[in-house]
Formats: structure tokens, sequence, C-alpha cells
């Protein structure tokens, strides 16, 4: 098992355990530290939305740091199980779904608007570009995005990327729609 650590909020420093599966890359503590100080360190009463949750890092991040409601979304079906261990793990946090299924269906058929969806899809699959048109019907006017890809985003849609980075062969962005 693979694992990666909670670096802020109520679940700091509990670590996350994970299988090998193909294209998971858990983001790492030094971009989740980054992410979160562009954010502010709490995210109370947020929604967010993990779209391709994998480790885990992402969502329970967010609900470490008093998201409202965080909906994880996992199509394997072991990683999946290893989810489940870790909501366990950490007391089953109420804020927390987690939801077998796949991303392009999830936003199709849902009715709840996010304040933030993180966007981190194996690369070289298409997967940003599917998942475009959908967006917009699950985010709140003022919602963000933070995307991880192989390659530097300069727009999706109508957000612009605000901040962004670079560790190793991984960009990171943060989305946001202009304001008028």
């Amino acid at each position: 098992m693979n694992s990666v650590r909670i670096v802020g909020g109520e679940f700091r420093r509990r670590v996350l355990r994970f299988p090998d599966s193909e294209g998971l890359r858990p983001t790492p503590d030094r971009v989740r530290e980054t992410l979160f100080n562009w954010l502010g360190q709490e995210l109370d009463g947020w929604h967010c939305l993990d779209l391709f949750a994998g480790s885990g890092a992402l969502g329970f991040e967010a609900a470490s740091r008093g998201a409202e409601r965080v909906v994880m979304i996992e199509k394997s079906p072991k990683v999946l199980a290893a989810l489940h261990e870790n909501h366990e793990l950490l007391h089953k946090p109420a804020a927390v779904e987690i939801i077998r299924g796949d991303a392009l269906q999830y936003l199709a058929s849902t009715k709840a608007r996010f304040d933030l969806i993180f966007i981190d899809p194996p690369y070289k699959k298409g997967w940003i570009s599917r998942l475009e048109a959908l967006l917009p019907g699950v985010m709140k006017e003022d919602g963000a995005l933070y995307i991880e890809a192989e390659h530097e985003i300069a727009t999706l849609g109508d957000w612009q990327t605000i901040r962004q980075g670079k560790a190793g062969e991984v960009h990171f962005h943060l989305l946001r729609r202009p304001t008028a």
C-alpha cells in the first residue's frame, strides 16, 4: 500500500493508504499546501467535489479544513475500497460522501452545486475536454476549479487560470470565472 498524509485541519498528520492503480497519482503534500494557501486555510460551509478521488488526498483534505460537504467519485473497486477504509480511519466524517461511479455520468445526473471541484484525472485520456461542457451545470457562480494536468491550462470554458504551479511533470491550476 502507498500512503499520503493530510497536511492541515482537523485530520492533520493522519496517513491515508491506497493501492497501486493505473493513472493514480496522489497530489503531493507541497502542492496541497500551496492550493490551500491559495484558497484560504478554512473551507467552512463549502461544497466540494473530487471527481477522480483516487487516494482521497484532496477530498479528505477539504473535509479536514471544514468543508460542509465533500463528494468523492471513484470508479476503481480496489481504490474505492481504500477510500472507504480511510473514511473509517477518520471516524466517518459526516461531510464526506463516497460514490462509486464515472465522473461524466455523475456530472450529467447530479442536481448538486459546488463551490470547488477538484479535477485530477488520468493523463492523456482527454478527460478535461470531455468534462468541460458539464461543469457549468454543477458549479456555483463564484465557484473554483482545481485542475492537475500534464500540460498548462490557461482557460477552460468560462474559467480562467488565476494561479498555477508545476511540481515535477504535474501542472496544477486554480481557475475562476472573471467577475463582472
